[in-house]
């Protein structure tokens, strides 16, 4: 069955995006030998970027000098490689002079191939480098990044470019993991009709079809396949070395011995999975779907100033506006959901002036202590606000329910419309498609503006530092010049969760405002919340 395909490991080219590219040189020996005793073809060692922007370790510059300095196999010193960022190398009037910075010629260096990634934009500008690497005595390759969404015209006019140009290999990347076998099908036959040289695909594993994508590749007479050890890479990770080996031996002339290659993953690659979590999940599936750059996921997974919630509002809000390019400013634009004026129709303080209002949360107390707090509700008469779906308390005892997060509100939609008591949400400014959820439902219209400069209050509308229900209905109770705000049901998270920091940060930030009513817990908290007794004879 083989057509000797050849296998590129690119485990610390890719993997460096979780590590800066710092790997100890131990590390990288055994893993070097390891890919020898496999008979991997090529190695890719690392990227060789132009920029010194911010530390990175030595596998982000690969340098001839220090890679000099490694144990290299025998077996694989003819087998190195780096990555060059078409980015850098894009503009004509510099592209020389920078090559001539980042390369010696081959004889002085333990460099053979280079391979130039850039996106469809890019490409064309990129090729002149081709000529002069060759010059240089390199092997030079193409990966040629987001081309799942090119039709396949457009294909055929990047391969039939190529063809004036001295390419050993031209890949094509699934850059945001969408692709399914029948699209790599339909990518390659459009290179094949105008290119006639090697292919090769690198493959991302948002849906659990990293391999699968690689096989199918291999079946349409694709040359090059990469891979990188337990799929370390950015995001979800790529196609994973020890199965990539195993899916393809019946293509491979050389197989070599695997054992080395698991040593490795027990003794380094689990510890640094652990640590930095490569691997898809649902998330990076519907970023796949969505052709959603996976920085951004990677971001989020690791802020944990994200909820569950957060990711998926700010998934369907880049698949609307569009989220192939990974950048900071849009993450954070995504992350706001209310960017827009503050806006409400309803004014709190007909109903709240001059009364206590009493929260209830979601925690455990809230039940365990029902029937006092019913009891403190017929005693005292305070303007009651369950937040979210909360129904531990009796409904007939609570005022209203409150709710701020688009996701949330959509996923309790049934819930909410269960319930006889009005709703307060922000719902001027929310998706046309949330407030067709509610069209039949007494809503209070209470808006919402989120700001790092902390609380402030309005007549219908609060501004707060997080689109967090807590943080929203302390600014209802605040603007309905409330007397006191008791709280129940606020008992705080395990020990380490970051949701305690982000609670407390709230309490904190709310108690700072001159405007900010005493919050009193009447059950049990880890907070920093004033505690009394919801057993106490209140009157």
């Amino acid at each position: 069955m083989h057509n000797n395909i050849k296998l590129l490991d690119c485990t610390l080219r890719d993997g460096g995006y979780y590590n800066n590219w710092d790997f100890e040189k131990k590390l990288v020996e055994d893993y070097l030998f390891a890919m020898d005793a496999l008979k991997i073809d090529f190695v890719e060692i690392g990227f060789r970027f132009y920029e010194n922007d911010g530390f990175k370790g030595a596998y982000a510059y690969s340098t001839d000098d220090y890679l000099k300095t490694l144990s290299v196999p025998e077996g694989l010193k003819n087998k190195l490689g780096v990555m060059v960022n078409g980015s850098d190398i894009s503009n004509p009037k510099t592209q020389t002079d920078i090559l001539e910075q980042l390369f010696n010629h081959k004889s002085e260096s333990p460099i053979t191939l280079v391979r130039i990634a850039c996106h469809v934009k890019a490409f064309i500008d990129c090729l002149p480098a081709a000529k002069w690497l060759k010059q240089k005595g390199y092997m030079v390759g193409f990966n040629i990044m987001q081309i799942a969404d090119c039709p396949s015209n457009e294909i055929k006019n990047l391969a039939k470019a190529s063809n004036k140009y001295p390419i050993d290999v031209l890949y094509f990347a699934d850059s945001m993991g969408g692709m399914n076998p029948s699209d790599v099908t339909i990518i390659t036959k459009a290179f094949r009709e105008e290119w006639s040289g090697d292919i090769g695909i690198h493959t991302h594993d948002n849906k659990c079809q990293a391999i699968s994508n690689s096989l199918e590749a291999v079946k349409n007479n694709i040359k090059w396949v990469d891979s990188t050890v337990t799929g370390m890479g950015r995001g979800p990770g790529n196609a994973q070395t020890e199965f990539a080996v195993l899916a393809l031996k019946d293509y491979r002339l050389n197989r070599g011995n695997p054992t080395k290659l698991f040593e490795l993953i027990q003794k380094y690659f689990k510890k640094l999975k652990d640590k930095y979590s490569w691997g898809t999940n649902p998330f990076y599936y519907l970023a796949g779907e969505y052709s959603i750059h996976p920085t951004f996921i990677q971001e989020m997974l690791n802020d944990n100033r994200y909820s569950e919630e957060d990711v998926v509002a700010i998934i369907e809000y880049l698949k609307i506006y569009g989220g192939k390019k990974f950048s900071y400013s849009a993450l954070e634009n995504a992350r706001n959901f209310y960017s827009n004026k503050a806006k409400g129709t309803w004014d709190p303080r007909n109903m709240i002036e001059s009364k206590k209002v009493l929260i209830i949360g979601s925690g455990p107390s809230a039940k365990k202590y029902q029937k006092e707090i019913e009891n403190f509700i017929r005693t005292t008469n305070p303007f009651v606000i369950a937040l979210n779906t909360q129904s531990n308390i009796n409904e007939e005892l609570i005022d209203a329910h409150s709710a701020c997060h688009p996701v949330r509100l959509l996923a309790d939609s049934k819930e909410h419309l269960k319930y006889p008591n009005p709703l307060i949400i922000p719902k001027s400014m929310l998706p046309n498609d949330v407030k067709l959820e509610f069209k039949n439902k007494e809503i209070y219209d209470y808006g919402i503006e989120i700001s790092n400069k902390g609380f402030d209050f309005y007549s219908n509308y609060g501004r707060i530092p997080f689109s967090l229900v807590m943080a929203y209905t302390f600014a209802i109770a605040t603007s309905g010049k409330a007397s006191l705000i008791y709280m129940v049901g606020f008992d705080g998270y395990d020990d380490g969760d970051p949701r305690n920091k982000e609670s407390e940060m709230i309490i904190s930030e709310y108690n700072k405002s001159k405007k900010a009513v005493e919050l009193i817990s009447l059950t049990p908290t880890k907070y920093s919340l004033r505690q009394q007794s919801i057993f106490f004879k209140y009157r």
